[in-house]
């Protein structure tokens, strides 16, 4: 007796939109000047102990840039060791005074619970501060808590007009989240043409996710004429970022031909970037690319090693393929009990090939 093993002809990914809440980096990356002259510092940039010396003195003297400065300064230990509630309480000073990134990064520590017990209700409070001023990463993070509901009543179209603000001053997670929302219809009525505007805003300015997305659109025809060339053009910027869903489906393109010349070296290559990235369904098609030779030498073992870490993410097909191996004994020592349980496995999610196999083996 003789089993078929499947070739799973993978789609692109349909699921993939990603609405973004995690907190962006601190609003120190943006710039303020004192009537001193203090410029804010950037987060990246390095702070020496003269410095430090100078914000201190300023800072003592109620310059709220140079409190906001030392705030970050401990918040990052940059120049000195991080300490939650020194940041804290230099940020309270120049935030009482009414600095916006001061506000914004106040919310911030009471958002992550950073030196102060964890507050949403706070956060919002400082954030509203902030966001009322202008400041583009506090309007984006006030819309992520209306939008998710933390700190204040969900509310979608609140979550909206907080991203449009955000994002109309260029602020790339806002523009991408307001591409979701318009893709999605929360909070919007749903435009796919809106939503190809605002992940197009994200992606050139090198959003991955923004890049995913748009290739989606593109993939799916959402929005814009379907073009498999220019959704494989964006899966490949969001794919050499390490953006795991665009490594897989980049990868299915050069499998299929489609957008690209085929490729089956190439399909192999992204597979393997997303299988190593732990994709379930990349690990699957690098383990039919190792059994088929297809872009690789044909390798039984390997073909076994990367279904088994498909099957046992749950992977019908490579369940059903992997239960092939053992049966066979390719890649592997010949083994009916472990054949037979990972068909099992695969015909409880209903996969019908290891449902014929089950009965005929259990029928001999």
């Amino acid at each position: 007796m003789a089993f078929s093993v499947k070739t799973f002809s993978v789609a692109a990914l349909l699921t993939s939109c990603i609405l973004l809440t995690a907190c962006p980096q601190k609003a120190s990356s943006s710039t303020a000047t004192s009537d001193q002259g203090n410029v804010v510092t950037k987060q990246d940039a390095p702070i020496s102990a003269q410095e430090i010396s100078q914000y201190l003195n300023a800072a003592e003297h109620g310059d709220a840039v140079a409190q906001y400065n030392l705030g970050v300064a401990y918040d990052t230990g940059n120049g000195v060791a991080q300490d939650y509630k020194q940041a804290l309480f230099w940020y309270r000073k120049a935030a009482e005074q009414g600095l916006a990134q001061a506000q914004g990064n106040l919310g911030g520590m009471y958002d992550k619970g950073h030196g102060v017990t964890q507050s949403y209700t706070q956060a919002v409070f400082w954030y509203r501060k902030s966001a009322e001023q202008g400041d583009a990463a506090a309007q984006y993070k006030l819309g992520v808590m209306y939008d998710i509901g933390l700190g204040v009543a969900k509310d979608n179209v609140q979550a909206i007009s907080w991203y449009r603000k955000s994002a109309e001053q260029g602020y790339v997670l806002a523009q991408f989240n307001l591409g979701v929302a318009y893709e999605r219809g929360q909070g919007v009525i749903q435009d796919y043409t809106q939503a190809i505007f605002w992940y197009r805003k994200a992606a050139e300015q090198g959003d991955p996710s923004a890049q995913f997305n748009l290739g989606l659109m593109y993939d799916l025809g959402h929005g814009v004429v379907r073009d498999y060339a220019q959704a494989a053009s964006w899966y490949r910027k969001a794919a050499e970022q390490g953006f795991v869903q665009a490594q897989y489906n980049l990868g299915v393109m050069y499998n299929d031909g489609t957008g690209v010349a085929q490729d089956y070296t190439q399909a192999v290559s992204w597979y393997r970037k997303a299988a190593e990235q732990g994709m379930s369904n990349a690990q699957y098609n690098l383990g039919v690319a190792y059994e088929h030779g297809d872009g690789v030498i044909q390798n039984y073992t390997q073909a076994v090693s990367w279904y088994s870490k498909a099957a046992e993410q749950g992977v019908s097909e490579a369940q059903y393929n992997l239960g092939v191996m053992y049966y066979k004994g390719q890649g592997v020592a010949q083994d009916n009990a472990q054949a037979i349980f990972w068909w099992r496995k695969a015909a409880a999610q209903g996969d019908t090939n290891a449902k014929t196999a089950l009965n005929v083996v259990q029928n001999h």
